[in-house]
């Protein structure tokens, strides 16, 4: 992209006023934003409204900040990765987000630069907690890397927890193999991470992924960008897969948004004692699929040309491994008395008749051999093998 094509974009996009809907209009009746700014204001407001057409007039206050931070950005080397900005009506625009109601006029894209957004016919987002149990975690992993083993692309937000457990488990599948494994969908401009503690991870993803955002660069994390984010996920994906989530989490959003625009929405079970499941079995209530392993979800999107993921199908708990399987730890008294929800040591001790001494000493190398979690609040869970 020539530097006064994108100077154009950026001026349509950032002047105030004008929103997807009104630049859409604009861009069908006159055609790229150059032809937009040369129209005399009497033939803008055919198109919008007066003050819109009036906005139009004036380049925004920080037009020539952002083309020039934006420029920089585009021409600066990052160990490998792509830069790129795809407009409304580019040919690497992704199809499935013209299908929205509000497509973005601009896209940013940081990442290999093998890949592009038009692979994503065949993804999955995997969505979900921020703040989730040691199991929540786990499953995300296993989920992701199970759909990357079939061939599909996992979609995310790059959000701690949940998020950033299934980009992991999508570069896990992946290995080393030259494909496209993830895509990260952010809140923010292209010229930060967010949260910062994922910086590797975002790299990690710039190699074998992309990393997208609408937002021009300087945006910081602001709240009401989130939502805008989850739209995105929705549009881009074949589905989505809620891990795990609260009744107010924002992965409750991306489903919604996911289930308007006609697609599949998964959702696992959990405990009816844990908050974090709380959203997930309001989902299933609504319609979502509930899922207990990999090939329930590949069950029901369209026939897709992957590979095989029967040997990663899980045998229905919902619990995995790297691989997508769920495999049942040893066989313990402790385990057994344990059963799958969070519990307290009061309990186990009446379930057993031990003492909290000796139930220590036994939860202490059962935790250390990866089978238990403590939780919150004195609480302690069964964990799948991995």
């Amino acid at each position: 992209m020539e530097r006064a094509e994108l100077a154009g974009w950026l001026r349509l996009s950032l002047t105030p006023g004008i929103g997807d809907g009104a630049a859409r209009r604009l861009l069908a009746a006159f055609g790229l934003p150059e032809r937009v700014f040369a129209q005399p204001v009497v033939a803008l407001r055919e198109v919008v409204s007066e003050a819109q057409a009036a906005a139009l007039q004036q380049p925004p206050a920080n037009l020539q900040a952002q083309i020039d931070l934006t420029w920089q950005w585009l021409q600066a080397p990052d160990q490998g990765a792509s830069r790129r900005v795809v407009t409304l009506g580019d040919a690497g625009y992704p199809a499935s987000l013209l299908e929205m109601v509000d497509p973005p006029l601009m896209l940013y894209l940081l990442g290999a630069a093998d890949y592009d957004l038009t692979q994503l016919g065949h993804s999955v987002a995997v969505v979900g907690s921020r703040n989730p149990t040691p199991q929540g975690a786990t499953n995300a992993r296993s989920f992701a890397r199970a759909l990357g083993e079939a061939g599909l692309p996992v979609v995310s937000g790059l959000a701690l927890g949940v998020d950033g457990a299934a980009h992991q488990g999508a570069l896990d599948a992946a290995g080393d193999t030259p494909r496209l494994a993830t895509v990260a969908v952010v809140g923010t401009g292209l010229d930060r991470v967010y949260p910062a503690r994922h910086r590797d991870l975002a790299h990690r993803i710039t190699q074998q992924g992309l990393i997208v955002s609408e937002l021009p660069l300087g945006t910081p994390p602001l709240t009401q960008n989130f939502p805008k984010r989850n739209r995105l996920i929705a549009g881009l994906a074949r589905g989505t897969l809620v891990v795990e989530a609260a009744l107010q989490s924002g992965s409750l959003i991306t489903a919604r948004l996911t289930s308007e625009q006609g697609k599949e929405v998964f959702a696992i079970p959990g405990s009816i004692h844990s908050p974090q499941s709380r959203g997930c079995h309001a989902l299933i209530r609504q319609g979502a699929k509930l899922v207990e392993s990999v090939g329930d979800i590949l069950e029901e999107l369209p026939p897709l040309q992957v590979r095989s993921a029967a040997p990663s199908a899980g045998n229905g708990n919902g619990n995995g491994n790297g691989n997508g399987n769920a495999v049942d730890t040893p066989e313990d008294p402790l385990l057994d008395a344990l059963g799958h929800d969070p519990v307290s040591l009061d309990a186990l001790s009446a379930r057993t008749g031990w003492s909290a001494a000796v139930l220590q000493a036994k939860m202490l190398k059962l935790e250390l051999d990866g089978h238990i979690a403590r939780l919150p609040g004195g609480l302690f869970q069964r964990m799948a093998s991995t």
